[in-house]
Order: structure tokens, then sequence, then C-alpha cells
């Protein structure tokens, strides 16, 4: 078994409840930062433990952290990202659902080492119920002492905020999400200045991912030279995965960086295998807009080596050969799989989650799903296909945020690694409807 840092008491009977979150441990880095650690003591644990952001970036957390800018009189903020939007990525959710003190706890510890003074967890709208849960946790959290004035005789106050977003996949991006914070309507800003120096209202702010805040609870509970020693190379520590697709156990996963993606697929204590003992066909390993692979790819690298559940081994060969750990959004298909139409369902959701703030996101991602949309009804003719190349490549690397490129991905990747069912659809339109299997966005999201 693999060992468990966030989910460890995931079921637990009424975790969910102050009292028994504390009888587990809950909240002993609050009170081991507040009493015996100053911020910048925080901080430097946070860096020993290579900690790495989990929203799909993956940049090192600390140094994110001490890039915050701190000039005299001036507001702090801590941003909590739980607008998980990605298509094939739950597992935010699931951790809000199961075990919502250790986000609360996440954000207190978070901020006593950033110095703000208010933090607030933007959450999509369709998890609308999910805020109530946290809305609840924080009311306890208040009652028992751990949030507002003089927290723990410490001289440090914190207050926290939940807002729900209106279901917009843009906002996950940290200046649309903190445009919306602000009351506007959600569009990326052009950087720099970057959030740490001019973030929410204009102050530095820190937005982190809700499993990123939730993973500095057992990294200062254990020190961060100990966490370090969790996973493999620059993937320190637990990840949580996202498991979905043609596999007999979907679900959420949290596993130590490092293993195997073959044992992750085909073990018994993770996926279980693929369903009906069929073929495994290709894997998006990190959401809906990482790069997929086929079969022989996600197992093994281009040199032969096994593939791993970490951020370098995962993006070895580049986008050639190789992927992104991105989310931990596993999607997995099989040999049933319609690459085309999974490919479609993948665009239409970027173009219609578009802002239309950059022409090449705005246009491009409109042309890609006309394209497709040729191409699955039986019209497509032979340039279709490099025709969808040209569009992709004229969109990755030329928007404001990274949606462009999440866009462009996924086509890029389907046509070097599928040409051939692209082409099988163009040649021979009467066979469109002999693949009649394939997922849509809301199925991929978990819902």
């Amino acid at each position: 078994m693999g060992r468990k840092l966030l989910l460890q008491q995931a079921t637990v009977p009424g975790i969910e409840k102050l009292e028994v979150y504390r009888q587990h441990g809950g909240y002993a880095s609050v009170e081991k930062a507040l009493k015996t650690m100053t911020q910048n003591d925080v901080v430097e644990e946070v860096k020993k433990s290579g900690l790495r952001g989990r929203g799909g970036a993956g940049f090192p957390t600390g140094m994110k952290w001490s890039f915050l800018a701190k000039p005299e009189g001036v507001a702090r903020y801590l941003v909590c990202n739980a607008d998980e939007s990605e298509p094939g990525t739950f597992k935010d959710r699931y951790l809000m659902e199961k075990t919502p003190h250790s986000l609360i706890e996440g954000m207190i510890t978070s901020s006593f080492a950033l110095g703000a003074r208010t933090s607030y967890i933007y959450i999509r709208g369709e998890y609308f119920y999910v805020s109530r849960i946290l809305e609840k946790a924080i009311e306890e959290a208040y009652a028992a002492g751990y949030l507002g004035e003089n927290i723990l005789g410490s001289g440090f106050s914190h207050d926290c905020y939940v807002q729900v977003g209106a279901g917009a996949y843009i906002c996950g991006e940290e200046t649309a999400l903190l445009e919306s914070l602000e009351g506007k309507r959600g569009n990326p800003r052009i950087k720099p200045p970057f959030p740490a120096i001019a973030g929410l209202y204009g102050c530095p702010t820190v937005v982190n991912n809700v499993e990123t805040i939730a993973a500095i609870c057992p990294i200062i509970n254990m020190g961060g030279e100990e966490y370090a020693k969790i996973g493999i190379g620059r993937s320190t520590g637990t990840k949580l995965i996202s498991a979905s697709g043609h596999i007999n156990k979907p679900g959420v996963y949290e596993i130590e960086l490092g293993l195997p993606v073959e044992e992750f697929i085909y073990s018994e204590e993770y996926c279980g295998g693929i369903i009906n003992g069929n073929q495994l066909k290709a894997v998006v390993p990190g959401g809906s807009s990482v790069p997929i692979l086929p079969a022989h790819l996600i197992l093994k690298t281009d040199k032969g080596e096994p593939r791993l559940m970490s951020y370098e081994s995962l993006s070895e060969g580049g986008f050639a050969t190789g992927s992104m750990l991105g989310s931990g959004g596993f999607i997995v298909y099989d040999e049933t799989t319609n690459i085309v139409k999974n490919l479609y369902t993948f665009v239409r959701f970027y173009h219609h989650e578009s802002c239309g703030q950059c022409s090449p996101c705005r246009e491009g991602t409109g042309w890609m799903e006309k394209i497709l949309h040729r191409i699955v009804e039986g019209h497509g003719k032979p340039s279709d296909i490099d025709l969808l190349w040209d569009v992709q490549r004229k969109i990755e690397g030329n928007t404001i945020c990274p949606l462009g490129d999440a866009a462009a991905w996924p086509v890029a990747a389907a046509i070097r690694h599928f040409r051939s069912e692209f082409e099988e659809y163009i040649n021979h339109p009467e066979r469109i409807n002999e693949v009649k299997h394939y997922y849509s966005v809301n199925q991929l999201q978990g819902a």
C-alpha cells in the first residue's frame, strides 16, 4: 500500500466535523506553526519539501511563495483555486467533500506564512453543494478559535471566505479567477505584473490549488525534509489522481509520485485493469488539455524505460513522445474508443469555454470544431487533417492564457499518434458508425 498523507482519514465516519478531525490530528500544523515557528520558517519548510503546484503547472510552491511582494502597509492575500473545471479531474471535489477541514487548516497555516490577513476559496459554480460543506467547516473553525482574531493567542488574525463562481472554465486561470473574485468578467490579465506583485485588488496575492494548500499540513507536521523523501527526484510527496474511463475501479487515488504507470492501471490497489478484459489503447494522463499517448508510449518511454507517475517521466521526450502529469486527470481508453469523436468532444468544450479575448483562441477553437464536425459527419476532405494541424499550431503560444495551448495540444497529439483514424474517417465515411462508444465531457468530468 502506498503512503497516504491527504486521504488517510477520508473514510473515517464524521471526519468532516471539527471534533472528529481534531481527534485524528487535525489542526496540528496550525498549532505548530503559530506557536513554534516564524513566517519564514514555514516558507523554508515548504521549500525543503520540494512541493510543486498540484493544479497542473507543477511550479515549486515554496519558490512561488517567496516571490510575494511585501510592501509596508499593503494587504496580502491567499486565494485557493477550487475552480476544478478540467475535464477528467475531480480530486479536489473529493478532498473538499470528505475532509474540508484539511483545506481550512492549510489555508490558515499558509496564510500565516504569507502574512495574509484574509483568504478566499474560489469554488466553481457546479460545486455549490461543496461550498456549503466548506462554509460549515469555516464556522466550526471560527467557533474553535482557529479563525478570527488573535488565533491561539499568537497575535495572528485571519478571516477566510468562500466565493462561488459561475461555472466558467476560464476562471481556473489564476488572473481570470482574480478578475471574477473582484466582481468583473473572468478575462485573464496580461502578465506582468504577476499576482505576487499585483493580484487581488491590486495587492500582492498567492493563488494555489486545493491539493497544494492541503499538502501544507503534512509538510509542517512531518517537516519538509521528511516529505521530500517521498516520491522520486524533483517529484516529491504524494499526488491525488482522478482516474476515469475504461477501468474497473474509477475514483480518486493518492499515490506516491514515481509509481509505474503500468502498476497504477493494472494493480488491484488502484485502477484494477481495463474493463471487460479489453486492450489498453491510449491514456490522457493529466486532464483533457494534455497530449494523449498511445498504449506503447504511456507504459514505456521512447527509450524503453517504464513510464512513471511523475512530472519528469510523463513529460520525457517532449510532446513528440511524452505528455504531462497536469492536474492528475487520468483518463484511460480501451480498444473500443473512437479517438476522433473523443477529440471532437474536447474541441467543442474548449471552443465553448474560450473567453474570446484573444483572436487565435476565439477563432481557432471555432475552426477546429467546424473541421472536426465535418470529419465526424462523413464530409471530411483529405486536406482537413493538415488544416487542423495548421490551425492548432497558430493557436499554441499565441494567447494571453494557457487555454489556447490546452485546446491545441490534444489536437496535435491525436493527429500525431492516431492520424490513421482521421484518414479512415475521410477515406471511408461509410464506416463512421462502426465505433459507437465515446465519452461526453460530463462523463469525463466524473459527473
